[in-house]
């Protein structure tokens, strides 16, 4: 028998238990007892209060030293709880290990579920010893509990006080508890199943107006990671979505740990990749050691769940939710709640991707519009101002004036050259090759400038397209789109500023790219939400980098800039 709940003292703890005193009268006198500790094990819902209270009110009523309730897991096989009655914190720690309900006299009990009595359980041969630290248990009691007619686990009784051994009267006594202890854990677990699935709905609905709402698309899927994690009482929550090769790439990551899972890929020949894609559920007791999981982000994990994001016939991605080693396996009531959840949040992702859909064509709209006036207005007028400054240049007899003119017609050929660089960043639909940052970046900002009401200032320093590696260009540019959207959404700037310098070092000597993005707006409010910059640094540490915010454009710093950097 092992851990913990200090209830040693020299007679029945009554008053712990609420029985009424007497546990050495007669069989008569034992039934008032016997019907207010069934009674008191009644009350309550919540599971574990409810076996804390079984154990101590049996051991009340049968004068025992020491309860405890095996949980049988869900195959059969072993025990997955086992809470414990009598033996004192120090002396559970010094035992360790619970017991799996595998072998000895448990195990023989979980085989054959029926009422057990010894005088003397370390003579029987089905006993596999005590482990060291162990109290010395003689006598012994053990009776199943069943709910609905099936095992749910057995109450064990050790030490009878006293040196005597359990008589017939404690089997009947026992017997009749667990009878009533059935009904009040059938009960327990009714509702906790019903809680469970209320905060799963819950979940689900939250995950649904995120995606919903127009917010971030990155700041939806975080929504996602973290429900599932908080739900399934995991380590991690992990959004993957599918890359050009065939793999899978963490998107969005919820961790209680300090892992860097963001930005991690699965690559196509995953076992659980191809799983997955398939639209097939992938459910592993120890990611450590399951073969399916090779590449996997969960792999140091213990119990872990795997589900696809599918919606019809369409796999969007998949959710990972992995538990620690050593804490128990889903069972089946969790697994279903959870694919139920995936299968929202995948339905709403869908819907989601449609509205953006929808904006995106009307923001391309606009983006051919704006190609066209940049083109046929604004760089036709400045190539003619160019001319004129030229001409003027050369016909002015001051050597200061051509000078200047000169410079200022530099400046015009400098900026006509950004423009149609800008053009062509607008012309490049979703399906042409892959753009260098530089592009990709000056794409953001033209896109920006349509909820913004105008467009942004920017400066792109250093070899911004030659040396900033891919994950730190598609993090930057993901960091860009949020901090752009937060200037949108909140600041209620008339000025905006963004610059990529490529020639910073990080501490330690390490070659890094800045993002700045600075606006004049109202500042950041005390008590506001920081999910979106809980998601900026969350893009940053990944890469080993940083963010932090600071003063903004306007008057005595008004505003806010938020600096974003990583290793290039």
């Amino acid at each position: 028998m092992a851990p913990p709940d200090p209830q040693d003292s020299p007679g029945p703890p009554s008053e712990a238990t609420g029985l009424p005193p007497g546990p050495d009268d007669g069989p008569g006198d034992r039934l008032p007892r016997l019907l207010e500790a069934v009674r008191l094990v009644g009350t309550g819902l919540e599971p574990h209060s409810t076996l804390d209270r079984i154990c101590r009110t049996a051991a009340a009523l049968t004068d025992a030293r020491y309860a405890a309730i095996g949980v049988v897991d869900e195959d059969g096989g072993g025990l997955a709880d086992f809470v414990t009655h009598g033996v004192p914190p120090d002396t559970a720690r010094e035992i360790g290990r619970r017991p799996d309900g595998r072998t000895g006299l448990l195990g023989a009990l979980l085989h054959h579920p029926e009422p057990l009595r010894l005088t003397d359980l370390t003579t029987d041969p089905r006993a596999a010893g005590l482990p060291a630290g162990h109290p010395p248990m003689r006598s012994f009691l053990g009776v199943p509990i069943r709910v609905h007619g099936e095992v749910f686990g057995h109450l064990y009784l050790t030490e009878k006080r006293g040196g005597a051994r359990f008589d017939e009267g404690d089997l009947h006594t026992v017997r009749v508890l667990a009878a009533g202890a059935g009904t009040a854990i059938g009960n327990a677990r009714l509702y906790e199943a019903s809680r469970r699935r209320e905060a799963w709905i819950d979940g689900s609905v939250a995950v649904t107006t995120a995606l919903l709402s127009g917010s971030d698309a990155d700041e939806a899927l975080s929504v996602v990671a973290e429900q599932a994690r908080v739900l399934a009482g995991a380590r991690a929550g992990i959004v993957l979505l599918p890359t050009a090769d065939g793999g899978l790439e963490a998107v969005a990551v919820s961790s209680d740990g300090p892992e860097a899972l963001l930005g991690a890929v699965a690559p196509a020949g995953s076992p659980a990749v191809a799983l997955l894609l398939a639209g097939e559920p992938v459910v592993v007791t120890d990611a450590a050691t399951d073969p399916r999981l090779r590449g996997m982000p969960a792999r140091r994990s213990g119990p872990a769940l795997l589900l696809p994001l599918r919606s019809g016939d369409r796999v969007l991605g998949a959710l990972v939710i992995p538990r620690a080693p050593g804490e128990r396996p889903f069972t089946e009531a969790e697994r279903a709640l959870a694919a139920r959840f995936a299968s929202q949040a995948a339905l709403a992702l869908r819907v989601a991707d449609a509205q953006r859909d929808r904006e995106r064509l009307a923001v391309l709209e606009d983006r051919d519009r704006i190609a066209r006036d940049l083109h046929d207005l604004v760089v036709q007028r400045l190539f003619a101002a160019g001319m004129a400054l030229e001409n003027a240049q050369r016909t002015s007899a001051v050597p200061a004036v051509r000078e200047g003119v000169g410079r200022v017609a530099e400046e015009l050929d400098v900026t006509i050259q950004e423009i149609r660089t800008a053009v062509f960043a607008l012309q490049q639909g979703p399906a042409d090759p892959p753009a260098g940052l530089r592009t990709r970046v000056l794409r953001e900002i033209a896109l920006s400038a349509v909820a913004l009401g105008f467009t942004p200032e920017y400066r792109l320093t250093g070899p911004v397209d030659t040396e900033i590696g891919e994950l730190t260009g598609r993090n930057l540019v993901a960091a860009l789109r949020e901090a752009l959207s937060n200037a949108f959404r909140h600041a209620h700037a008339d000025r905006v500023l963004v610059e990529v310098d490529a020639r910073v070092t990080l501490p330690g000597g390490i070659p890094g790219v800045r993002l700045t993005v600075a606006d004049d707006g109202v500042g950041m409010p005390q008590d506001g939400r920081r999910s979106g910059l809980r998601n900026l640094a969350r893009r940053a540490e990944s890469l080993g980098g940083s963010c932090h915010c600071g003063p903004g454009l306007g008057a005595d710093g008004g505003g806010t800039s938020v600096v974003w950097e990583a290793p290039r």
